[in-house]
């Protein structure tokens, strides 16, 4: 009961120390990877070859040429956090983000990597959008498809906690992995990213 309280209270803190509606400056930290249809140079491509692209305000991904995801990976590693993501996805899109993944050419969660799930139709439906996959369920389940969402990510020491469009919808206080990539997956489905900022804790 003592550890279900202070993890309610620890995320409570989380909550009120989230970026929310604070600007996003220079001056305050926060680094800019993803600004509209600039950013590229920012990644390199992991995994599968997909089409991404500078595209209609936003980087974005609806096609693949090979078997498996594709992921637009950072070229800097990054410990502690904070996120900052705009993206639209359809109802069918199968994407998500990465932080830590500790293999830039073997970005997956059986790497060590933690994904936040961008998938509405997926058939574990506790690890659909929002979720950390395989980690921690989203809890109600989220929607994301059809429209342009905001995802902030919390990452510090052992703690990963996710909140999608002001709502938080799945945390963890027992991440192993401590450093590496951010990365941008495209499975299936198109999905756009027209913001993505970063600020190390």
């Amino acid at each position: 009961m003592k550890n279900k309280l202070a993890f309610a209270v620890a995320m409570l803190v989380v909550a009120l120390t989230f970026t929310g509606c604070a600007p996003m400056t220079p001056a305050q930290g926060w680094t800019t990877l993803i600004d509209g249809t600039t950013g590229m140079e920012n990644f390199t491509v992991s995994g599968s070859a997909a089409n991404w692209r500078a595209e209609d305000g936003a980087i974005q991904a609806d096609k693949t040429s090979g078997k498996g995801a594709s992921v637009l990976i950072t070229k800097k590693n990054y410990r502690d956090l904070e996120v900052y993501a705009e993206f639209w996805a359809a109802d069918d899109t199968n994407s998500g983000i990465y932080v830590r993944a500790p293999d830039p050419a073997n970005v997956n969660t059986a790497s060590g990597a933690y994904e936040i799930q961008i998938w509405d139709k997926n058939p574990m439906q506790h690890y659909s959008t929002g979720s950390l996959v395989n980690v921690a369920a989203v809890s109600p389940i989220y929607k994301a498809g059809g429209r342009w969402n905001t995802c902030e990510i919390y990452v510090k020491g052992t703690e990963i906690t996710v909140k999608l469009n002001g709502v938080i919808t799945a945390s963890t206080p027992y991440a192993k992995t401590h450093e590496g990539r951010i990365g941008l997956q495209f499975n299936a489905g198109p999905i756009k990213f027209r913001k993505l900022l970063v600020r190390e804790l």
